[in-house]
């Protein structure tokens, strides 16, 4: 009896972990190190616009993975954005400028 409910703890835990993991939404800056430097979100990934499928492909293989990429004005995380869409990425999204990012999770620029 306790041998199986151990079993059924493990699984519930492995199906919650893996779905937790899936619910997560990745956030990436895709401007250069120096503006990242002066400002940036903490707890987001940086990669270079001009890396970004290289970058994105080591760290999240996953192509159904939720991705919003921002930049100082939103150009260059849509140029990231095309080349994802290139790679066969699917959930990608261009949240626009640093700012905009903030804005859209709620988040002071302090």
């Amino acid at each position: 009896m306790i041998k199986r409910l151990m079993k059924s703890t493990a699984l519930l835990w492995l199906i919650t972990a893996s779905a937790l993991s899936y619910a997560d939404t990745i956030w990436i800056d895709v401007r250069t190190e120096a503006e990242h430097h002066i400002d940036h979100i903490d707890g987001d990934m940086r990669i270079t616009h001009t890396q970004i499928v290289s970058g994105v492909e080591q760290h999240f293989p996953d192509r159904e993975s939720d991705i919003h990429l921002y930049c100082r004005s939103g150009n260059r995380a849509g140029k990231a954005k095309a080349a994802l869409e290139e790679a066969g990425y699917r959930n990608i999204s261009n949240a626009g400028s640093i700012d905009d990012a903030r804005q859209q999770r709620g988040l002071s620029s302090d």
